[in-house]
């Protein structure tokens, strides 16, 4: 039986599974990535991290599955968005990766609203400095030395397809983010790069994400007993990944991404931008069908944050929240605003801190957890709110990412929606998942949408019941009150 290998190159680390045709993963394998914090709101990593962090995923099941891995006809990528990555003439990193979450370049965001006012309906939304055009006009200021011995423009996951193949090559889903294509077209755009102080000739061909974009290199294939010139499909962004791997690729089909950040994935047949919403809509990873992308900045980092300043795992802080409810303690809990690293959507905020108020002498451990779990589902409530607005229909959710694994956080999510949500059986894996649907999708290429957009069983949907959506809806509204100012 044949197989296929998904590599996902996430914030906090990389994971790659092998999948049978039918989705079943028969290997899997991750490695950790440090983020690199210099200065307050700065984040970066260095690209050769990503690339050893891959190698040890593959190292992995080369050692544990040789049989699996022989089977492998073909190989998906998917990774973070956003980050710029700058190479010289030589293809060899001149600085760090400034990362998804950096914040640094929001007086550059002010730039490109007043070079280009319509941005935000040609781009996949309005200026954040989170965007990869932002970062380019604050390195030309600031790093002019790096700026001139620039020679190309890569994204993460496109910096290991270069790695794996010596090819340069991006797709439309992970350039969306560089604010520099027509996100309607799927074509770099000569005023949106002149905006942005560069030009396409470095930058690399967009071709789809289902194609094959370079053949893997001789020496890899052998380090991990593979056939040399395997097709390496163009892949995807890890949001419009982890909505394949979850099986919404289609128009009314969401998806839920709960990790390090929260993104609510809705998938649409038209090209429906809302830059005034701080939304952003890119070309999905299926044909012809864009992804509207709603985000929460801090989802899973937030309790993160939490366990690190009490000194213990979020996993056992999530427990705590969970009997916090069932003592029936709710009410006496904090409301958080879990912005740790500003609010997107649909704020536009990336200056707004975190806050927690209605702290009292027993406000302990468990309170403090359920309030940040809380804050994260209301955030995900407005950005389905402010997507409904713009008119988008999602009919149905379903939840992936490693945050999904928390039954009470699915529980409040879905009560603050005021609808079933339904966990992927396969939610810690669905962006290396996707990933392969794509190199699946590459060896068919008469068979795409089949390929791409099977359906995927999920779990039994956490139904809300009327008295948790009731009681939700009233620490929302207290929230909003308490909180909404910002």
């Amino acid at each position: 039986m044949s197989a296929v290998l998904g590599i996902d190159l996430g914030t906090s680390g990389a994971k790659a599974v092998i999948a049978d045709p039918r989705d079943a993963v028969l290997a899997e394998a991750s490695a950790p990535i440090a983020v690199d914090t210099p200065r307050p709101g700065w984040s970066e990593q260095h690209p050769g991290a990503w690339i050893e962090a891959v190698g040890a995923c593959l190292d992995a099941l080369a050692a544990r599955g040789p049989a699996a891995m022989a089977r492998v006809e073909a190989i998906g990528l998917s990774g973070q968005m956003l980050g710029a990555v700058l190479l010289d003439a030589a293809d060899r990193p001149l600085r760090p990766a400034i990362l998804w979450n950096d914040q640094r370049a929001l007086a550059e965001c002010a730039v490109l609203r007043e070079r280009v006012p319509d941005i935000g309906r040609r781009a996949n939304g309005t200026p954040d400095p989170g965007l990869t055009a932002p970062k380019l006009l604050w390195l030309a200021a600031h790093e002019p030395q790096v700026m001139d011995r620039a020679a190309l423009l890569l994204l993460p996951k496109d910096l290991l397809r270069l790695w794996l193949t010596g090819e340069r090559a991006t797709e439309p889903t992970d350039a969306g983010g560089t604010m520099l294509l027509d996100c309607a077209t799927g074509r770099w755009d000569a005023e949106l790069c002149a905006a942005a102080g560069w030009d396409e000739g470095r930058l690399p061909p967009v071709v789809p994400s289902w194609s094959a974009a370079g053949g893997l290199r001789g020496p890899l294939a052998r380090r991990w007993g593979l056939r040399e010139g395997l097709p390496v499909a163009a892949g995807a962004g890890d949001n419009m990944a982890a909505a394949l791997g979850a099986g919404a690729a289609r128009h009314g089909e969401a998806a839920i991404t709960l990790g390090t950040s929260g993104v609510v994935c809705a998938v649409d047949a038209a090209f429906r931008p809302a830059p005034e919403s701080a939304i952003l809509t890119s070309a999905h990873a299926a044909p012809g069908a864009f992804l509207s992308m709603a985000v929460v900045m801090s989802a899973t980092a937030s309790l993160g944050w939490l366990a690190r300043l009490l000194g213990t795992e979020a996993a056992a802080l999530a427990r705590e929240a969970e009997a916090f409810v069932s003592d029936g303690r709710v009410e006496e809990a904090p409301l958080c605003r879990p912005s740790l690293t500003g609010l997107r959507t649909p704020h536009d905020r990336p200056d707004a801190a975190g806050a927690l108020v209605g702290l009292t002498p027993r406000t302990d451990r468990g309170a403090l957890a359920y309030a940040v779990m809380e804050g994260v589902a209301f955030q995900f409530r407005e950005c389905v709110e402010a997507q409904r607005r713009a008119g988008l229909t999602p009919a149905s959710f379903v939840a992936v990412g490693g945050g999904a694994r928390s039954a009470l956080w699915l529980r409040l999510i879905a009560g603050a929606l005021g609808r079933p949500l339904a966990a992927s059986p396969a939610a810690p894996v669905a962006a290396p998942l996707g990933a392969a649907r794509l190199a699946r999708a590459c060896l068919a290429p008469g068979s795409v949408a089949e390929a791409v957009g099977r359906r995927v069983p999920t779990a039994e949907p956490d139904v809300p019941d009327e008295a948790l959506v009731a009681g939700l809806d009233r620490r929302f509204r207290l929230h909003r009150a308490r909180l909404g100012d910002l």
